[in-house]
């Protein structure tokens, strides 16, 4: 029984605090709500779409929003609902994927870099530098068409983009952690640079990474929309936001549901994540005072 009571009490206690800053935070609030919203939708797109999304039907090719179809129809007659809520699926999955696979890379190599020093740092640095000199929309443009146009592909180049600035963001915190005293004491002992990054470096250098993935995700997403919008991402008939609307903009006068119900998709979930993203900030800031 006792082992039990100590077991739930971190866990009620960590339930307590993320509940007091949720109070605190109404815009982390509402940024949760919108995500949650948009993922459920996402997830649950074969229970709430009434159409094949992929379905072809010339006959009730662009038509306005209806009761059989809530978004309309795009130049082909596939419901946009249907669309919506799939492409959902591969706009967040890539948010979620660039997002993670960037944070993880770039924190690893930029804690080495950090430990390591000297002509490693110096070297690793100088080639983030380059990387960051240029636009980051223009070096990802240009990545996916060297790549082929698929959705993979934009997915690789978008990553490839958003390494160096996890790398930076690691060095930074390795070079104010490697300094301190338990550091010190561990190399002292004998401990090797690998089990100081995972067992001091890494962990400590988690909060700040942990808020650009955030805020990161929402960038990502419109970065991918950018890159269907332009036709080097998700390739028909594959349902994808940017696509979706780069292939009704010839529409937009006249039907002007078929780019405005996944444009207004693209805004809810990029906004979502960075309120999310501004109250993980906060919240992880230890500047923060308890008031």
């Amino acid at each position: 029984m006792m082992a039990t009571t100590t077991a739930v009490s971190p866990l009620f206690s960590s339930l307590s605090y993320l509940w007091y800053q949720l109070r605190r935070s109404p815009m982390m609030l509402l940024g949760l709500v919108l995500i949650t919203f948009m993922c459920l939708a996402a997830a649950l797109a074969p229970l709430l779409a009434v159409h094949d999304p992929d379905a072809i039907d010339l006959g009730s090719r662009l038509l306005p929003p209806s009761a059989a179809h809530l978004f309309g129809t795009d130049e082909v007659g596939r419901d946009l609902f249907s669309r919506v809520l799939y492409g959902g699926r591969q706009s967040i999955g890539v948010g979620i994927f660039v997002a993670f696979m960037a944070s993880v890379i770039g924190s690893i190599i930029g804690c080495f870099s950090g430990i390591i020093g000297r002509m490693v740092d110096t070297l690793i640095m100088r080639l983030m530098d380059i990387v960051l000199s240029v636009p980051s929309l223009v070096l990802t443009m240009a990545l996916a068409a060297a790549l082929g146009p698929s959705l993979f592909n934009a997915m690789i180049a978008i990553t490839v983009v958003r390494i160096p600035y996890y790398v930076r963001l690691a060095r930074g915190q390795t070079l104010s952690i490697r300094e301190m005293a338990y550091v010190r004491a561990a190399e002292t002992f004998g401990a090797g640079k690998p089990h100081i990054v995972r067992w001091h470096v890494l962990r400590n250098a988690l909060p700040p990474v942990i808020v650009q993935m955030t805020l990161d995700i929402g960038n990502a997403i419109l970065m991918a929309a950018a890159l269907g919008f332009i036709g080097l991402g998700a390739q028909q008939p594959t349902a994808e936001w940017g696509a979706m609307i780069a292939s009704g903009r010839n529409y937009l006068l006249d039907q002007w549901w078929y780019s405005t119900f996944p444009g207004v998709a693209i805004l809810i979930t990029a906004i979502g994540f960075n309120l999310v993203g501004d109250g993980v900030r906060d919240m992880l800031d230890p500047k923060q005072k308890v008031k």
